[in-house]
């Protein structure tokens, strides 16, 4: 569906899971004519979301007046998922327990309240994983350290696919998972480098960290780069004042 996102082919994937009583809607970012469709002939009995970014969740009170289905949301969440939908869940969840035949995986990291959802087909990943490219892990909502845990669990279960929240489904998620990791690790090696040659603002991390033009997307860039001081200060390997920005060797 298309959406007001910076992702590969500028929209979200919503996801129609069938179950033996009706079936699982996730990740409605919209109304299109061909949702409300699908919607119609599938007979949706539950509505879930992997995060709620407004980019994956602007169908979600439409379709839940329309069908009538439960929706769920994160354990812990609820504040955000009402303010974020327009709607309370009827139900929360948690890590290990089902929507339907899908079991919840935690995977914070891009946002504090993602996960995504095990079937015996694949995992939908939501922003976890892209085919090409890579995920915003962006300061102050980001957490880099849990990202790449992220990423270390979804390998560990070895799915046969994932289907992202953008762009096409992966059929190679070892590959897919293991470039994402290397490219965080990467990133990181030349943020840490930028820090002990001196560079002493997130400004000056930046230029020094990315080797390419920025146009149209410094913010995020330097929003990414916090989210990986964040964690290479947690870890001792940095000095990073969040409120002043003040950076400097450990």
């Amino acid at each position: 569906m298309p959406t007001d996102t910076t992702a590969p082919g500028g929209g979200t994937n919503a996801y129609l899971v069938d179950e033996p009583t009706g079936s699982l809607l996730v990740d409605p970012a919209g109304r299109t004519d061909a949702l409300d469709a699908a919607v119609a002939e599938a007979d949706v009995t539950d509505i879930a979301v992997t995060h709620t970014h407004p980019d994956h969740v602007g169908g979600v009170a439409h379709y839940a007046a329309a069908t009538g289905a439960t929706v769920h949301a994160r354990r812990g969440r609820e504040a955000r998922f009402e303010a974020a939908t327009g709607r309370a869940p009827d139900r929360t969840v948690a890590e290990g327990e089902r929507v339907g035949s899908l079991t919840v995986l935690d995977t914070p990291g891009h946002a504090p309240d993602h996960v995504a959802f095990e079937t015996d087909e694949g995992i939908l990943v939501g922003d976890l994983a892209l085919a090409s490219g890579s995920v915003a892990v962006a300061a102050p909502e980001g957490d880099m350290r849990a990202y790449l845990v992220a990423l270390r669990r979804l390998l560990a279960r070895d799915p046969p696919r994932l289907f992202p929240g953008h762009g096409p489904p992966i059929d190679d998620p070892r590959a897919t998972l293991r470039r994402l990791y290397d490219h965080r690790l990467d990133r990181e090696r030349r943020i840490e480098r930028a820090v002990r040659a001196g560079a002493d603002s997130v400004d000056a991390v930046l230029d020094a960290a990315y080797d390419r033009d920025l146009s149209g997307v410094r913010d995020l860039a330097a929003a990414t780069v916090r989210a990986h001081l964040d964690k290479l200060a947690v870890e001792g390997r940095v000095r990073f004042d969040r409120e002043t920005g003040q950076i400097g060797s450990a």
